[in-house]
């Protein structure tokens, strides 16, 4: 499993942090290009209950087969597209990597470590899911600044269909499925109203952090470009110091996260939700873009603690589909973001930075001030899992 994410992410992450500009490049309007993050969202929210169904109903390995040969038709679409339209079609597919795939992962992860090495296992998962991250939007850049934005892009696309093929191949001959008990009957709303309340609570905390990240998220790369006046090599480089500063923090904020309280560490991660966008608003010039850029590495110093906490909360016999319920929820909640973040965006281009702080402010108050069992050390949750 994390060899295919990581061979997948490689062959993503050359490009799919350019579509903006791209989409932008088909002749795209900002509204448009809004549509674009606001179906993505969308997707990230819907398939993530019929992702855990089917992680639960057909196996882990099965699942992940499915989904990487629905995320290369959708490689194809972007490749052959004659226009932005077509973008939006394949996105459709393209989002069943890393949409459909998260319920799975997650469950993976759940099946095959016990509640104290959980938040160090999703730390490895979540370092190798960002090594693509740092190392591949630059040579994406390269091949944008080499070949021009179009045939960079369809180049990185044919790369990544390679790759797919190669994590497809691995997945199917590799991975081994482990012994698990499910209830195939249980419904949606049977899952939901069994759902631990501390787990409610996290729930609406972070779907207020998202609306901070989701608010500017497609307009970052035209801030970066258009606005700040910096080159599409420059971005690359200024995303792979976003994700070292994350692989950096990971593990050793991830094993005090087992062994002490994870709260104090998914309220750092809420923090840093709510400073990036400000510092980026704030940003004239290199030194202060990268420093911005640090702080959007840092939001994910509470993630592992956050993820494993999800899983010692979920229901062990239907792991998958409480991990798609999470994230259906969460993802429905916060879709329509970016439509909000075009409406400022048009308006002023600092304004999405700034409304998405205040917002990212709210949220992390709403978490502080829940209850103190809504992250009560794993060890008390080890008998539910």
């Amino acid at each position: 499993m994390l060899a295919a994410v990581m061979i997948l992410g490689m062959g993503e992450e050359l490009w799919q942090r350019f579509i903006p500009k791209y989409l932008q490049f088909l002749g795209a309007s900002a509204w448009a290009i809004a549509l674009y993050g606001t179906l993505k969202d969308l997707l990230d929210a819907v398939y993530q209950y019929p992702g855990g169904w089917l992680a639960d109903r057909l196996g882990r390995r099965v699942a992940l087969v499915f989904f990487t040969l629905l995320a290369i038709v959708g490689y194809a679409i972007y490749l052959v597209s004659p226009g932005w339209q077509t973008i939006l079609v394949g996105t459709v597919f393209v989002m069943a990597w890393s949409s459909l795939t998260l319920p799975a992962i997650f469950a993976i992860i759940g099946d095959n470590l016990p509640s104290e090495r959980r938040a160090v296992g999703f730390g490895v998962q979540s370092i190798l899911k960002r090594i693509p991250i740092i190392a591949a939007p630059p040579i994406g850049g390269w091949l944008i600044a080499q070949s021009g934005l179009a045939n960079g892009i369809k180049i990185g696309l044919i790369i990544t269909i390679v790759l797919a093929f190669i994590g497809l191949w691995i997945v199917n001959r590799g991975y081994r499925e482990t012994a698990r008990t499910t209830r195939d009957g249980e419904s949606f709303v049977s899952i939901w109203r069994r759902m631990d309340a501390n787990l409610k609570r996290l729930l609406a905390a972070d779907c207020l952090a998202r609306w901070a990240e989701g608010i500017p998220k497609v307009f970052i790369v035209l801030f970066v470009i258009d606005g700040l006046g910096m080159s599409s090599l420059q971005f690359g480089w200024l995303t792979s110091v976003q994700m070292l500063t994350a692989t950096i923090v990971y593990i050793p904020i991830a094993k005090l996260a087992d062994r002490l309280n994870r709260k104090p560490f998914v309220m750092l991660t809420f923090a840093f939700f709510a400073l990036f966008p400000a510092a980026l608003a704030f940003a004239q010039n290199l030194v202060w873009v990268t420093l911005a850029f640090i702080i959007a590495g840092l939001r994910e110093v509470g993630e592992p603690a956050r993820k494993a906490l999800i899983v010692d909360l979920a229901d062990a016999n239907a792991r998958g589909r409480a991990v798609g319920i999470y994230y259906l929820i969460r993802g429905l909640a916060v879709f329509p973001a970016s439509l909000v973040g075009a409406w400022l965006w048009r308006m002023n281009l600092q304004l999405p930075f700034y409304v998405a702080a205040a917002v990212g402010v709210v949220g992390l108050l709403v978490y502080a001030f829940s209850s103190e069992t809504a992250t009560a050390n794993v060890n008390t949750q080890k008998d539910r899992c």
